[in-house]
């Protein structure tokens, strides 16, 4: 059903395989795995956006609206009204910035902490599966090249 990137063993690994494989074919699996791990993401019921400023919040800590709207590449009242569907379902509450009174911050609540944590087991666990059915080659590539590619995306930042 999928194709074998890497059955060869390490003395037969070829610059060809590296070579034939392009960056849009790249792109195409890294889109197709993020697809797939995130809809094995359940808990909580929430949608990709939520998920993602849940996610953010989860990381990241709190933040005030505009610069968690910014992060997430959506537009003010479209985080606004994100921001209130996720504090009327207990999952983020709206607290005031105690470096700026006029300021107020979005930070995940107990309940919003364990859903992020329910779906990022979930996600492990569903990439975990994935790469259980890989050759041991392939594993290998795997457990090396994500680290590196998260490394230079850190470094780029």
């Amino acid at each position: 059903m999928h194709k074998r990137v890497m059955d060869s063993g390490p003395a037969e690994t070829s610059t060809a395989t590296s070579s034939e494989t392009s960056a849009e074919d790249l792109m195409i699996a890294v889109e197709q795995l993020v697809r797939h791990v995130r809809r094995s993401a359940t808990a909580g019921g929430l949608s990709t956006a939520a998920s993602s400023a849940l996610g953010r919040l989860g990381r990241e800590g709190p933040q005030r609206l505009t610069e968690l709207a910014r992060a997430e590449n959506a537009t003010q009242p479209n985080m606004t009204q994100l921001v209130t569907r996720m504090e009327r379902a207990g999952l983020v509450r709206r607290v005031a910035d105690r470096t700026d009174g006029r300021g107020v911050l979005v930070e995940v609540t107990e309940l919003g902490e364990e859903v992020f944590r329910e779906r990022r087991v979930e996600r492990a666990e569903a990439l975990g599966q994935l790469v259980g059915e890989l050759s041991e080659p392939e594993r290998r590539a795997v457990r090396v090249a994500l680290p590196a590619l998260a490394r230079a995306i850190q470094e780029r930042s």
